[in-house]
């Protein structure tokens, strides 16, 4: 079998990728081919096959295992900058790939053709900032209290970092984690989703051919793939100090579980339940695209997606009327095609949780202003594609305290000052991205604040969705407490030592303890 054409070249970005009609799964340092089950990835996009990838094996874990602990002794001895050079290239690799890569990530996943390029493009900031990073992985001098001592600590490679990562960013949270893991001196071994299998091929036949190119071991670079039990390999596993979750809270709670029976750390991104207050000041020309993103972009299967909508009363029903007739104007089908603004679902599993929600905040009381349901016809043969819905809710609805990861927005109002919007955005489990519209400086300052927002992310005049590299990614409470990209979240790549040098002819011992012989 070939890899399967389409309309829009996707034949043609397939091969640009190395990717075939059935792939090894699993990188081993070697030319050894799984011997694992077949996984069959559909696009939800039209349904058809995409192409086959063998799932790893026991034997082929411990494969990948072996070289990627091995690998490590050779990368930790690379100069940081060096390795950061590898990273520009790796980068520069991802600027001649946008087009094809872009095209797998929007047509395995669903998401649209214009988010398939931003992901990529995501791709080649973290590996910019990374590259910058790769010469300031800085330590500090510290005071000693001891005559002729000097106290300094310093930052070591931590090892094999585990990422584990979802369907919904196939490419982008894997390059977040693993272009700073590498500028650390970590070698990094990848479980994509079994939904998206063949995006975490593709990446690995690009940072393949340059670690080839320069001489390097393959096992700086390693993927495996599989259902969960091949996640447990990972999480079960000493040689691997650091594993790096990205789905839901359920998922969360058992990786961290297990990684820290065995004393491991584990840096988690879980779910979101995202809001935009909406104060009397805001500006509807804000209000409207950053609300309507944020609720329908990649059809709702963001962790930053915007689920609820906190309106003050005395501007409720004016919002209300613009989102309303912002979602009339949507289009829906193939996101391949530049015209449609949303494209499917990831699958059918999906489309069934997305209708239960929708049933469940009626049984609840919910008031729906927009109509959700299954498209069919035309187009929509995969069953995938779903309408975006609006619901009015109250926040205490047990549906709407869960986050269901679909183009789902709750309306809700709030009355008196900003402190009782802040505190329904607040009054939930998760706490990832929140937002504020508000022209008032005063609402602005409240809602960041320590007695503000509770989430990792807080957002003034624009949506909950959308980070930029520079800035530390994650969220507080349910959704993990982890951080990925920019600020300081290199640290949590390395280990951290300190060190105290006497250059003295003396032995003073510290808190002034006397010890006489």
């Amino acid at each position: 079998m070939e890899a399967i054409s389409t309309d829009f070249g996707m034949d043609k970005a397939l091969k640009a990728l190395g990717v075939s009609a059935v792939n090894n799964g699993t990188s081993t340092g070697s030319n050894n081919f799984s011997k694992g089950e077949i996984i069959e990835s559909f696009s939800p996009v039209d349904g058809e096959l995409i192409g086959k990838v063998k799932a790893t094996t026991r034997e082929d874990y411990d494969k990948v295992m072996d070289a990627a602990t091995k690998a490590f002794l050779t990368w930790r001895d690379v100069p940081a900058p060096q390795r950061g050079e590898i990273v520009r290239q790796f980068g520069n690799k991802l600027r001649e790939l946008k087009e094809p890569l872009g095209k797998l990530v929007s047509y395995e996943m669903g998401k649209s053709l214009q988010e398939g390029y931003g992901e990529v493009q995501e791709m080649i900031d973290i590996c910019d900032f990374a590259v910058g990073l790769s010469r300031q992985l800085n330590g500090q001098t510290i005071p000693s209290e001891r005559p002729g001592h000097v106290m300094r600590e310093q930052w070591h490679p931590i090892g094999v970092v585990g990422i584990i990562s979802a369907f919904n960013f196939p490419v982008a949270v894997w390059a977040w984690n693993t272009a700073l893991a590498w500028i650390c001196g970590d070698v990094c071994v990848w479980k994509a989703s079994e939904k998206a299998p063949l995006c975490s091929v593709a990446c690995q036949n690009i940072i393949a051919s340059i670690l080839k190119e320069n001489n390097l071991p393959e096992g700086i670079s390693c993927i495996i793939n599989g259902d969960y039990k091949v996640g447990e390999m990972m999480t079960t596993d000493a040689r691997i100090p650091l594993v790096s979750a990205t789905g839901s809270t359920r998922m969360g709670r058992i990786v961290g579980a297990t990684v820290a029976q065995r004393f491991g750390k584990s840096l988690l991104e879980l779910g979101g339940n995202n809001a935009i207050i909406i104060t009397p000041t805001a500006d509807l020309k804000v209000v409207v695209p950053g609300a309507v993103f944020g609720a329908v972009g990649t059809c709702g299967q963001r962790c930053t997606s915007t689920r609820r909508l906190i309106i003050h009363e005395s501007v409720y029903d004016k919002v209300r009327d613009a989102i309303v007739g912002a979602y009339k104007q949507l289009t829906i089908g193939n996101p391949l095609d530049e015209k449609n603004h949303i494209g499917p679902l990831i699958d059918k599993d999906s489309v069934n949780t997305y209708l239960e929600a929708i049933e469940k905040a009626k049984a609840e009381g919910g008031n729906v202003l927009v109509e959700g349901g299954v498209l069919e016809g035309e187009g929509y043969e995969s069953g995938c594609y779903v309408k975006p819905a609006i619901i009015e809710a109250e926040n205490h609805f047990e549906i709407v305290q869960h986050e269901t990861f679909a183009p789902i927005l709750y309306l809700m109002k709030y009355s008196g000052e900003v402190e009782n919007a802040i505190a329904k955005q607040n009054g939930v489990v998760q706490g990832l991205s929140s937002a504020i519209m508000t022209n008032e400086m005063k609402e602005a300052e409240k809602f960041l604040s320590y007695a503000g927002s509770d989430c990792g992310i807080a957002n003034v005049n624009i949506g909950t969705s959308g980070a930029e590299i520079g800035g530390a990614f994650g969220g507080e409470k349910e959704t993990g407490g982890g951080r990925e990209s920019g600020s300081d979240a290199w640290k949590v790549y390395m280990r951290r030592q300190t060190n105290t040098i006497n250059y003295s002819d003396e032995l003073p011992l510290a808190q002034g303890i006397k010890f006489d012989l």
